[in-house]
């Protein structure tokens, strides 16, 4: 029998749904695993803070999601489609991950047919709990990464290796509210000039699973102005090991007009019981 395109077209949508679906389902079966025995995932995403908290020895957790950006300069408006921001998160001991991300973006010029697409430079680096929250000290983690510049595409290879570290903080402000802050530097497109980096996050449970948040955040360069950014966002538990998130943000200083971006993150353990 023949199928007509339109069909076959239908048959292939039907197809990619139940695939996708599928796949959701089974990250939710694995999500289960442990779900009693672990606390309630703590994630680096949506928002620019990192997390003083390491994840569990024994487990892998993966955060991953889409953004879009818009900056517009004069009368150029420039849009920047990052299809991934995978970060991927290896419990090695109970104070220490290993943490690997790799983003592929893509960019145009409205208006004009030049669009530039491709890996930026992989992420690799690592996160150590140094103290946990006690009386009026903060919980403490440190982390750092290099980025490869062989691991990049064309349109987004840098000739140097980029750096940066920072020191985060945690405070419980009460059962519902919490303070998180981000201290550091970092060296990146071919500047050997540092940019110092910080945020600032406030995070309030609404409910057991939805969480709310609002951030300030942005880097200081040696050589060029300030940039300051903020960012408000949701994340909502569909288990202690699975998470959806949404953001929306903008540029306090001249630059990014609009930020919108959505993501999930889910925690399996490396081998079974």
């Amino acid at each position: 029998m023949k199928i007509s395109p339109q069909l076959y077209m239908l048959m292939n949508k039907i197809k990619n749904i139940t695939t996708a679906l599928f796949f959701i389902k089974s990250l939710l079966s694995f999500s289960q695993q442990d779900n009693n025995a672990l606390n309630a995932l703590i994630t680096d995403r949506p928002d620019a803070t990192e997390s003083p908290s390491t994840i569990p020895a024994g487990y892998v957790q993966v955060e991953t999601g889409t953004f879009y950006e818009s900056f517009k300069d004069d009368a150029i408006k420039n849009e920047s489609y990052t299809l991934n921001t995978t970060l991927v998160r290896l419990g090695l001991l109970d104070n220490l991950e290993l943490r690997v991300g790799w983003d592929f973006v893509e960019s145009k010029i409205k208006g004009l047919d030049h669009v530039m697409s491709g890996f930026n430079p992989l992420l690799l680096g690592a996160k150590i709990a140094i103290s946990e929250e006690k009386g009026g000290m903060p919980e403490i983690g440190f982390l750092s990464h290099l980025y490869l510049p062989f691991t990049a595409g064309n349109d987004y290879k840098p000739e140097t290796t980029g750096v940066d570290f920072r020191f985060a903080f945690a405070h419980t402000l009460n059962e519902k509210s919490s303070l998180s802050y981000n201290l550091g530097a970092q060296w990146g497109d071919d500047s050997p000039e540092a940019a110092y980096i910080y945020s600032l996050s406030y995070g309030y449970s609404i409910t057991d699973k939805l969480g709310a948040y609002a951030e300030l955040y942005g880097d200081l360069p040696e050589n060029n102005k300030a940039n300051h950014l903020w960012n408000t966002g949701f994340t909502y538990l569909l288990s202690n090991n699975f998470q959806l998130d949404a953001t929306v943000g903008s540029s306090i200083t001249k630059g990014q007009d609009i930020l919108l971006s959505g993501g999930i993150s889910f925690r399996l353990p490396t081998k079974k019981n």
